[in-house]
């Protein structure tokens, strides 16, 4: 679960990292007395939406005077804030957040993610502040430190001083990054984090070091034990495809193919999704039911499928374990009764209780198109990109 810059401060303030002094503002009204309040200017007017790269949309900017922040706020507020991370349909900008404005003297880069190598948290740093860490890990891969963490002491002293170290940091700059680094890795395992990121993590005039922007992913398999993190969701920023798969305890991420899938287990997911590929179409979904799905759970994942205007065709790709061949069959069949679905379905099936679940969809008098196996399920995913392929041709000529 991703959170706004706001809450994702507000997280880590509890945990002892510093961040500057800000205000909400949900209006420009808002804006203008969040501002008033800070008591000094310049100040920053942010929007707040779920994607990194706010600034270079144009949604982050220094306001100077009363006067600017209305302004300022005014225009961002309503706007479609276009980033690299939200794609060309951008997202719209429905809060803001008005920070007091620090005297920046050097940019740095901190993050904290899982590292599955050595299954513990891995502390990221580098000098290079501000700017994209992928093309930073690409083009510079030396000017990014690491160091990963105990699994249950967190970042130890020596660690944090050798991060210190490797960004040229002295002083009082020094001490207080070995502070905050410590206090950020802490924050992270409390909060079942699954990313947190500091860019950029900012070294003031003073020699302060200051998280002047804060992004975390927060683990849904661990909300459980935040009950206080319900109310820190907000629905307008998510897919409400993904939103509605929520509700039925699916496993579902929107992507921009056209070809739907509906599979039992993360790994036959991935699978699918590369056969796809190499028929010549393009996943338009995650979907994944999980062994425990029940016909009802089929039927609400086959309408969600079906509700993505992309889809042009689905492919269910079951092996039937806890999972049987013949609820998955049931479930299918019901929902395309309900939906009348008018784009081809291919279903390939194998595992327990397959030939009653294959009996299920011949009975049903539903045109299903059936699947011997994957190599067969490939081969009539490539019939259809064939087949759309020279329809359009048809069709510009």
């Amino acid at each position: 679960m991703k959170v706004h810059e706001y809450q994702a401060k507000a997280l880590l303030a509890g945990y002892g990292v510093p961040v500057p002094r800000g205000e909400v503002a949900h209006t420009v009204d808002e804006a203008v007395a969040a501002a008033g309040k800070l008591g000094s200017l310049p100040v920053v007017v942010k929007a707040q939406i779920h994607a990194g790269g706010r600034g270079k949309g144009g949604g982050v900017k220094l306001a100077r005077s009363i006067d600017e922040v209305r302004d300022l706020a005014g225009k961002i507020l309503g706007m479609r804030l276009v980033t690299p991370q939200t794609g060309p349909e951008g997202k719209v900008v429905g809060k803001l957040l008005i920070e007091e404005g620090l005297g920046i003297a050097r940019e740095l880069y901190l993050a904290v993610l899982l590292d599955r190598t050595s299954a513990a948290p891995l502390i990221m740093a580098s000098t290079a502040g501000g700017m994209d860490i992928e093309e930073v890990a690409r083009t510079r891969p030396e000017q990014i430190l690491k160091q990963v963490c105990h699994p249950t002491l967190g970042l130890l002293p020596f660690q944090a001083r050798q991060l210190a170290f490797g960004l040229n940091l002295t002083g009082d700059a020094f001490r207080a990054f070995v502070k905050l680094a410590t206090d950020l890795v802490r924050a992270y395992v409390a909060l079942d984090c699954s990313l947190a990121e500091i860019n950029p993590l900012v070294v003031t005039n003073e020699g302060k070091v200051v998280a002047l922007d804060a992004k975390l992913s927060l683990d849904d398999n661990a909300l459980w034990r935040h009950a206080e993190f319900a109310e820190l969701r907000d629905l307008s920023e998510e897919d409400p495809l993904e939103v509605e798969a929520h509700r039925f305890r699916l496993n579902y991420i929107r992507l921009e193919g056209n070809i739907g899938i509906m599979v039992n287990g993360a790994g036959l997911a991935m699978a699918t999704m590369d056969l796809i590929k190499l028929a010549g179409a393009s996943p338009a979904n995650f979907l994944d039911v999980g062994g425990g799905a029940n016909a009802e759970m089929i039927t609400n994942g086959f309408k969600i499928l079906l509700s993505d205007a992309n889809v042009r065709a689905v492919l269910i790709n079951i092996f039937g374990g806890i999972l049987r061949c013949d609820v998955l069959a049931e479930g299918v069949v019901t929902a395309c009764r309900e939906l009348a679905p008018k784009l081809p379905v291919i279903v390939r099936l194998t595992g327990t209780n397959v030939d009653q679940g294959r009996e299920i969809l011949s009975r049903s008098g539903l045109d299903f198109i059936v699947a011997t196996d994957v190599a067969d399920a490939a081969a009539k995913i490539a019939a259809l990109r064939l087949g759309e392929v020279a329809a359009q041709a048809g069709a510009n000529r």
